[in-house]
């Protein structure tokens, strides 16, 4: 396994599958998990579609993770993918999070593990851009880590600085990165998972 962090680039990491070029509009548009949604949400008639579009997202991270990175993102004992999709939004001991294919990519989901880290709502995080959620200085490090996933297939191993919304720096460490490639090979952005963060030193005001 390759390690990448802040101090060292992505080259020499193991290629595990070439990616072909990523076209520039996915369906994934950072629809509100159906665990994230109020009653009000949810009514009928929007319930239906908004559940299919959650199950069809979690399959698209579970498999695509399992395929590129031969490990399961989620518990042996939850078998059904309601209970799948419910557990990587609320339950989840690690931060997820994914982004589009767009030139300028945004995120199009974030766990509330991720949500709490970032200190974003739900509504705040899909309408960022993910350059964004990463330090001035770790900006290099991330566009290495990023550009190797895109040729790679995925990445793990990375440790990186992000800020938050507050201005809290933080380091996301045990990161893994992957491509989101469904079963016909299209690209549909990009998911990561950080198991572990810790506080950074905080830039003085004025500094």
């Amino acid at each position: 396994m390759t390690t990448v962090s802040d101090d060292a680039t992505a080259d020499g990491m193991r290629d595990v599958r070439a990616s072909s070029a990523i076209p520039e509009e996915s369906p994934w548009a950072g629809m509100k998990p159906t665990a994230a949604r109020s009653r009000t949400d949810t009514a009928v008639g929007t319930s239906l579609v908004s559940q299919n579009h959650d199950v069809a997202f979690a399959q698209l991270l579970l498999s695509s993770h399992q395929r590129l990175t031969s490990t399961p993102l989620c518990p042996s004992e939850l078998s059904h993918v309601g209970e799948m999709v419910r557990w990587l939004y609320e339950d989840a001991p690690f931060g997820l999070l994914a982004h589009d294919t767009s030139a300028d990519p945004i995120f199009t989901y974030a766990n509330t593990t991720a949500q709490r880290c970032f200190e974003y709502t739900w509504e705040e995080f899909t309408r960022l851009p993910s350059r964004l959620s990463a330090a001035p200085e770790g900006q290099s490090a991330r566009e290495g880590f990023v550009r190797s996933v895109t040729e790679h297939g995925f990445a793990s191993g990375y440790r990186g600085l992000r800020i938050s919304k507050s201005g809290r720096r933080f380091w996301i460490e045990d990161v893994t990165m992957w491509n989101l490639v469904d079963a016909d090979g299209s690209h549909h952005g990009q998911a990561a998972v950080f198991r572990s963060w810790t506080d950074a030193p905080q830039e003085r005001a004025g500094s």
